[in-house]
């Protein structure tokens, strides 16, 4: 089970995934003010120029028919606020993607910045435990030791 949340954890951690994410999100949300475009605005409008069911424009009321401002406003609202939710959470996943990120750089650096031991001779680097220093020869007393 411990490696299925592992390759689960990866998987949602691929910066793709979390794209394709973000744009379905986005799309169904915009998809709802394309909606409300056209049946609140634009098919009445057409149903007016086209002499359609009435024949008196009371207002943006027609017989029949009425031009909705509120809806469609209310899902360019809508998306707005489903945009701002996503961008919050992208951005914290970014935000935690790139502290992790700085926290396996920071021990990748202390690994490689370990002290390597020198010959008080040469100064050059040797292995440690080394009794003599495969550069210069000389003698290590006690074998090389990291300071």
């Amino acid at each position: 089970m411990g490696s299925f949340m592992k390759e689960f954890r990866e998987f949602i951690q691929r910066g793709n995934v979390m794209d394709m994410a973000v744009g379905v999100i986005i799309g169904g949300a915009f998809t709802n003010i394309v909606t409300s475009l056209t049946e609140n605005i634009i098919n009445p409008l057409i149903t007016v120029l086209t002499g359609g069911n009435g024949t008196e424009i009371g207002g943006l009321v027609v017989p029949g028919t009425t031009i909705d401002f509120g809806a469609f406003i209310s899902a360019v609202i809508n998306f707005l606020i489903v945009a701002l939710i996503v961008f919050c959470l992208v951005k914290s996943v970014n935000k935690f993607e790139d502290a992790e990120a700085k926290l396996l750089h920071k021990e990748k650096a202390e690994e490689e910045a370990a002290p390597v031991p020198v010959c008080p001779h040469c100064l050059e680097e040797v292995k440690e435990g080394a009794t003599r220093c495969p550069h210069c020869g000389g003698e290590i007393p006690g074998g090389a030791h990291a300071e």
